[in-house]
């Protein structure tokens, strides 16, 4: 724990790698982290496997940056407790979706979120052709018949995450500003765990003491939060805004391939489809506006 701290806070090895590296890594983090939270479903819960790794990034994230609530003001706070609340609902919304569709259809139609946030603030006629793209990429996921008999619930819940992950988008741009290093982000994790803590008890109850549970559920705080956070976190120091959208559009397939490697999910040629599609809208979506040429 000292040697990630020290890596973390002094941005040692972070800062001599990759921007690009980073995001990837951040990316493939997440959706392993994803996928081993499945496992742990069936003991706890999707509000308990949330509640445990909020509370896991919490306490790591609170240890690596050491925020201190005294010199903060009042609206500072609420700041860093709105945005704790945005990511207790994205992940409970999120994990109650991949509770009953496959991990990378989930994905895919949370990835709607970020998308709806990147054309909303542009005004280029492209962008309708990539609103086209994700529509008809949603219903290749979600028409009825498909081979997995997609859960109407399930759907819901993930693009009720999409709406989540919009909002954590715009906040997360608000708590960057206003605070240092990493100190925004661990006050609205420990928000966000106690948010998580009723849920969590309620599904889980007392096997979210159970050893396997707590092992299991720290492998998951740090892979879907802890880590690609801090890795996210280096990669926006250094590198353009649209070539970070650009390369988290890479999400949803990376999510497919998870889901496939650690649960087995396969998908058919429809679905397959339906992913490449809100891939490809996402990475259009995110490209900057052509500079005008000289003449």
């Amino acid at each position: 724990m000292a040697g990630e701290q020290t890596a973390i806070s002094d941005g040692g090895v972070l800062a001599r790698a990759p921007s690009g590296g980073l995001v990837l890594g951040a990316i493939a983090s997440v959706q392993l982290g994803a996928a081993l939270a499945v496992h742990l479903f069936a003991s706890v819960g999707p509000g308990g496997a949330v509640f445990l790794r909020l509370t896991t990034a919490a306490v790591v994230l609170w240890v690596v940056w050491r925020p201190r609530l005294r010199v903060r003001t009042r609206r500072e706070v609420l700041l860093t407790a709105a945005f704790g609340v945005v990511l207790a609902g994205m992940n409970l919304s999120f994990y109650s979706a991949i509770h009953r569709i496959p991990l990378g259809i989930a994905v895919s139609l949370e990835f709607l979120g970020p998308l709806a946030v990147a054309v909303a603030g542009s005004r280029r006629r492209i962008d309708l052709v990539w609103v086209a793209l994700a529509a008809g990429g949603i219903l290749a996921l979600t028409r009825d018949g498909g081979v997995h008999g997609l859960d109407a619930l399930g759907v819901a819940f993930a693009l009720l995450a999409g709406c989540f992950w919009g909002a954590y988008i715009l906040l997360s741009a608000r708590v960057g500003r206003a605070f240092e290093r990493g100190t925004g982000l661990a006050m609205a994790m420990a928000f966000a765990s106690v948010v998580a803590l009723p849920v969590g008890v309620a599904a889980g109850g007392v096997h979210l003491l159970d050893p396997s549970s707590l092992a299991l559920g720290a492998a998951v705080g740090m892979l879907s939060s802890a880590i690609p956070y801090s890795f996210e976190l280096e990669a926006l120091r250094r590198i353009e805004p649209h070539v970070f959208g650009v390369l988290m559009s890479l999400e949803p397939a990376m999510a497919a391939l998870a889901g496939f490697l650690v649960l087995g999910q396969q998908l058919g040629g429809r679905e397959v489809l339906g992913i490449a599609l809100v891939v490809t809208a996402s990475i259009g979506a995110s490209r900057p506006p052509a500079a005008p040429i000289d003449v």
